[in-house]
């Protein structure tokens, strides 16, 4: 097999220390090693650049590109299946070879990239998000209709008590999800939930998680109120995504459990943005916006002070595909390093997702999900996720070049 080595750059192995000076050697779609003065067949100049793990986005919605409700009611059924190609490609361009598709794709999506009918980030997919009746997955809306078209690829995620949960849930595997998404509090996007409110039981997210469990995979939840994020962290959940109102006890509760925080923190601004180009929304999401955004960032400080586990996630559909890595820079400003917010899209995110065994950093054995960005991609982390994209220049998936 062709030995490749990406020689004379600055390697970011993925660890979370800071980059050095390096070369990497790929094999057979492996990683053979890292180290300075290695060799290989064939050679791609690294020099003034910086060789990184792919990076995750834990955080997706390939079939959303915005939040128009309004135009999304508008939207033939299948459209957004030929859209999300488009979206998946942006996504690489980033440097993103893995995400956690958080709710939207569903089973057939996945299997067209994974059997390379489509180019695409690898995928994990929740499908469906689990809500109780009136919560943030309940697309009921004011006037009596049902926002949401349910298919036999994405199961409807709301119920009620444990007992019909455990059955959702079980629909959810059947239907091909590789995690489970629930819903534990309200959130801004929702008709009639409220962000400060938790939803579900302890009984109830117990359940979900035990489920899960024995299907082998994970749990993940949004939560926004800091009763939702405790419900989910004192019951196995394994990520809160946004953690919008954290407390110091929903902190201890996190770092007791081991439970990851992914704070999104592009969404709210996304959110607000589109309303300030005009977007229509009703009174109540606009107040919901603004009152998430002015407390997220202060919360995620928090987190990070208090040594919480952090995985990168975009929220991405809310907001534009391929300006995902503009969390990157929120997040330094909410305390991270440069070099910690990178462990953030890549060893962090891949122990979150189960699949720092094989993807996440660069040692030998590793698959060869590589990014080659010209510069200093730690500088370009802390000022600008634009730049950074703009400064990729190759993006390889198991030693092969996809962008």
């Amino acid at each position: 097999m062709t030995r490749i080595v990406f020689a004379g750059g600055k390697v970011f192995d993925g660890s979370g220390a800071a980059a050095r000076p390096g070369d990497v050697v790929v094999e057979d779609g492996r990683v053979v090693d890292v180290g300075t003065g290695l060799d290989g067949d064939e050679v791609v100049d690294a020099t003034g650049h910086t060789v990184l793990p792919g990076l995750f986005d834990c955080h997706t919605h390939f079939m959303f590109g915005d939040i128009d409700t309004v135009k999304a009611l508008n939207t033939p059924f299948s459209l957004p299946f030929y859209q999300a190609i488009g979206r998946m490609r942006a996504t690489l361009e980033c440097g993103i070879t893995s995400v956690r598709d958080a709710l939207g794709s569903d089973l057939g999506v996945a299997t067209a990239v994974r059997t390379g009918l489509v180019a695409g980030p690898r995928m994990q997919i929740a499908i469906s998000m689990v809500s109780q009746t009136g919560g943030h997955g309940d697309e009921w809306m004011p006037c009596g209709v049902h926002g949401a078209v349910h298919h036999p690829g994405a199961p409807n995620g709301v119920g009620d008590g444990p007992e019909e949960l455990r059955r959702i849930v079980r629909e959810l595997v059947r239907a091909g999800a590789d995690v489970i998404k629930i819903a534990t509090s309200g959130g801004v996007l929702s008709p009639r939930s409220n962000p400060r409110l938790g939803q579900f039981r302890d009984e109830e997210v117990a359940m979900v998680v035990a489920e899960a469990r024995a299907a082998g995979i994970f749990v993940m939840s949004h939560a926004q109120a800091t009763d939702g994020i405790k419900v989910a962290a004192r019951n196995g959940v394994r990520s809160v995504e946004h953690g919008v109102f954290l407390d110091e006890e929903a902190v201890e509760l996190m770092l007791a459990n081991g439970t990851w925080l992914v704070p999104t923190l592009t969404a709210p601004r996304a959110v607000l943005k589109q309303i300030a180009d005009g977007m229509k929304v009703s009174d109540a999401i606009r107040e919901k916006a603004t009152s998430v955004a002015a407390r997220h960032d202060e919360s995620v400080r928090m987190a990070v002070q208090a040594g919480v586990k952090i995985a990168m996630g975009s929220d991405s559909g809310v907001g534009p595909h391929g300006d995902n890595l503009e969390e990157l820079p929120l997040m330094v400003a909410c305390g991270l390093t440069p070099a910690q917010a990178l462990h953030a899209a890549t060893r962090s995110a891949a122990e979150l997702l189960g699949v720092d065994g094989e993807l996440g950093t660069l040692e030998p054995g590793k698959k060869a999900d590589l990014v080659l960005v010209q510069g200093d991609a730690e500088e370009m982390a802390a000022r600008s996720g634009a730049e950074l994209r703009a400064a990729v220049r190759g993006v390889w998936m198991d030693g092969k070049r996809v962008v």
